[in-house]
């Protein structure tokens, strides 16, 4: 129940900040689905207290370097795009996503 609320809150935040805009496609729009999935999986692990604020951190920091590094645009073209990600997938299948595709993420659009 609890990752339901998460999850509402999540979706009504960002589906709030979705406008016409941008659209990504490539290389770049994987890059937006790698930061989707990193970013919600870290703030639904912290709040179900499965991994450490640090942890956290550091996923949210990957999260950042992977939309500065590699999506191209202003930040808010790149925050309405999440924001469109985010619409486009449930919570469940974001989960699925990070467990199928994380470490594929980090290799293919590298941080440090």
């Amino acid at each position: 129940m609890r990752l339901a609320c998460i999850a509402g809150l999540l979706m009504l935040v960002t589906s709030q900040s979705a406008e016409a805009g941008r659209t990504y496609e490539g290389r770049e729009a994987a890059a937006l689905r790698c930061s989707n999935l990193l970013s919600i999986t870290a703030v639904v692990l912290s709040e179900a207290e499965e991994i450490s604020k640090v942890e956290r951190d550091i996923m949210l920091f990957a999260t950042v370097a992977i939309l500065e590094r590699h999506v191209s645009g202003t930040r808010a073209e790149k925050q309405r795009a999440l924001a469109v990600v985010r619409e486009r997938r449930t919570l469940l299948e974001t989960l699925e996503d990070y467990q199928r595709n994380a470490q594929r993420c980090l290799r293919q659009f590298p941080i440090n």
